[in-house]
């Protein structure tokens, strides 16, 4: 029998915007080809069961998010805890099947990805949208990202109360990328608040390959720590430049954007490198958006190797095998490469011509294959993709 909702929710690319997008940067997102394919039927028990044939593993958890919340599971219970919290007359007693093609913990969004996954078959079981609340609160795609956002870092979205999230301080990149991309476009983003600020065609007659490292950047296990260190050193800088500019409302990103004297400000060593990092990948983004606008393949080259540099140098979420999967890709024939993702493992995409992109990730995951036999990693050609599909 035919599931009542389903969908397909896909992962994400992050072309640039390296660790922006929660200090109000900008971004250039798309979505990727693979995703995770949701089955929910209405259950009527006071449980929400998430099962995932595929990889064996099932969730019981009662419908205010109690019960095992280990591991993966963690994901579902913030997001059914968090729902349960804003709205509790809805029922979400919801059984919710998912498929995955995401590889895990890979910078791709597998665990965005998942979240949204779970909020959307609870807000069509409980009749969500039709409440006035969420339609006084959640009036356009980007509010509907935005709150995506807020219930995984557990910050508040104007009436919708806040609470401890997964554990990790990021931003709604990965969702706004997701609900909301175009096949064969790009999308640039700024972000506190969430705005799209322009859609970019693919250049033409290019794609996208992904290859995964096989190194493990999972943010709610040995990584949290790292990423939640960027996530606080870009407040650190904003609180002070508040301390000197007492009242100023402006995010980090928006201070860039309207040419404040941020840059100025007297910041210890790490603070300075942060600063350094955040005000270059930014201006980084709308670099490349005019690069892919005009189609200056060799511009965005040295924007990907400017943009990879930095994240060793400067923001150090890098690690060995990401370094080396870039040198990879541009051994191999790709016009540019970078890793992308929260770090610390993860993946790294390739700008390839269309009609050279199987032969050369048949290559260039040959190349790495020699050198490291026994990781596990994956790779696959990723066009800029639809968002969410509901079917």
């Amino acid at each position: 029998m035919s599931a009542r909702w389903r969908w397909f929710v896909p992962g994400r690319l992050e072309v640039f915007g390296k660790h922006t997008d929660y200090a109000g940067g900008r971004t250039l997102v798309a979505a990727v080809p693979r995703g995770i394919a949701v089955d929910a039927d209405p259950r009527h028990d006071g449980l929400v069961i998430v099962e995932d044939a595929m990889a064996g593993l099932r969730a019981e958890l009662r419908t205010d998010g109690t019960g095992d919340a280990v591991g993966w599971r963690r994901y579902a219970a913030t997001v059914v805890r968090r729902l349960s919290r804003n709205f509790p007359e809805a029922d979400l007693s919801t059984h919710i099947q998912i498929s995955s093609t995401l590889p895990r913990s890979a910078g791709i969004s597998s665990s965005s990805a998942f979240v949204i996954a779970i909020a959307e078959a609870l807000i069509a079981r409980g009749g969500i949208e039709q409440l006035a609340l969420w339609q006084e609160t959640i009036r356009t795609p980007e509010d509907r990202a935005s709150y995506f956002g807020c219930i995984e870092n557990g910050a508040s979205f104007g009436a919708l109360a806040g609470n401890e999230g997964v554990g990790t301080h990021g931003g709604s990149e990965d969702h706004a990328a997701i609900l909301t991309s175009r096949a064969g476009w790009l999308q640039q983003f700024s972000f506190v608040p969430l705005t799209c600020d322009r859609r970019i065609r693919m250049a033409d007659g290019w794609t996208f390959v992904v290859a995964s490292t096989g190194i493990r950047a999972n943010k709610i296990g040995d990584a949290r720590e790292a990423y939640n260190h960027a996530s606080a050193s870009a407040a650190r800088i904003v609180s002070a430049w508040r301390e000197r500019h007492p009242g100023d409302p402006r995010s980090l990103g928006q201070l860039a954007r309207e040419r404040a004297a941020v840059g100025e400000l007297p910041l210890p060593g790490d603070l300075r490198v942060r600063l350094d990092h955040f005000l270059a990948e930014d201006a980084r983004v709308v670099e490349a958006a005019d690069a892919f606008e005009r189609g200056d393949i060799a511009h965005l080259g040295t924007l990907a190797a400017a943009s990879q540099r930095d994240a060793e140098r400067l923001l150090k979420n890098q690690v060995p095998e990401t370094t080396e999967l870039v040198a990879l890709a541009l051994e191999s024939g790709a016009a540019a490469a970078s890793g992308f993702g929260a770090g610390w493992g993860g993946s790294v995409w390739a700008l390839v011509e269309v009609n050279a992109a199987a032969p050369f990730l048949e290559r260039w995951l040959q190349r790495y294959r020699a050198r490291h036999p026994y990781l596990t990693f994956e790779g696959f050609v990723s066009p800029p993709s639809d968002g969410l599909r509901r079917e």
